[in-house]
């Protein structure tokens, strides 16, 4: 009987490696998001990799909702696997729309705080991945997770004030000459502060699942 239950059981694992995968798609769509905000040449070939790997994450995540209909025990909740494998897609869902929105309005040059805002998008998602490695020993690793969680709200909270400080200055600087330029800029501004906005919902359900299950 034990053996038979046993049969039953699934391999957990797999949902784990599924979200480390999904996870280093993100942290790949992050650096080659902070590529493209440096400008220049580069900005066109960095912009298309984002909406690849946005389409890579895309049929990672759909695998993990398909994983959960077809598996009798799950290594938690499946609302908690669902919602967090969501916004783990959600986050480089708004990676592309920011990408996306470069290459429409063909945008040559970005501003230094873009590119600031960059590197917290990055921090972002590597500590991201550190986080989603460790969810398979749960108690055990509930303490680094919850810095982890920490250090993201921190850098979403830092990019708000980096954002406000970059609108103003593209204000400053288009004030007196191309309304269209500074119109550009904004959206471009309101997408990165989406992303990082998306990184503290992973957080946040990050740390929920912590303090469910621990």
């Amino acid at each position: 009987m034990l053996s038979w239950f046993q049969a039953l059981m699934p391999r957990e694992e797999r949902f784990f490696e599924l979200y480390k995968h999904h996870a280093s798609i993100l942290a790949e769509g992050a650096q080659a998001l902070r590529t493209l905000l440096d400008g220049g040449p580069g900005i066109a070939e960095a912009a298309l990799k984002v909406i690849a790997l946005e389409a890579q994450a895309d049929a990672v995540a759909r695998d993990i909702l398909l994983l959960v209909r077809r598996t009798f025990i799950t290594p938690f909740d499946r609302s908690d696997i669902k919602e967090l494998i969501n916004t783990l897609d959600d986050t480089i869902d708004q990676m592309q729309k920011t990408a996306k929105a470069v290459l429409l309005f063909e945008v040559e040059e970005l501003e230094p705080e873009m590119a600031q805002l960059g590197d917290r998008i990055l921090q972002a998602a590597k500590l991201t991945v550190e986080a989603v490695n460790l969810l398979a020993s749960l108690r055990e690793n509930a303490p680094r997770l919850n810095n982890i969680t920490e250090e993201i709200i921190r850098l979403e909270d830092d990019s708000d004030t980096l954002n406000d400080k970059g609108i103003k200055g593209l204000f400053q600087k288009h004030r007196h000459g191309n309304a269209m330029h500074y119109i550009i800029g904004v959206e471009i501004y309101d997408h990165l502060e989406k992303v990082m906005d998306r990184f503290e919902d992973v957080a946040n359900r990050i740390s929920g699942i912590v303090i469910e299950h621990v």
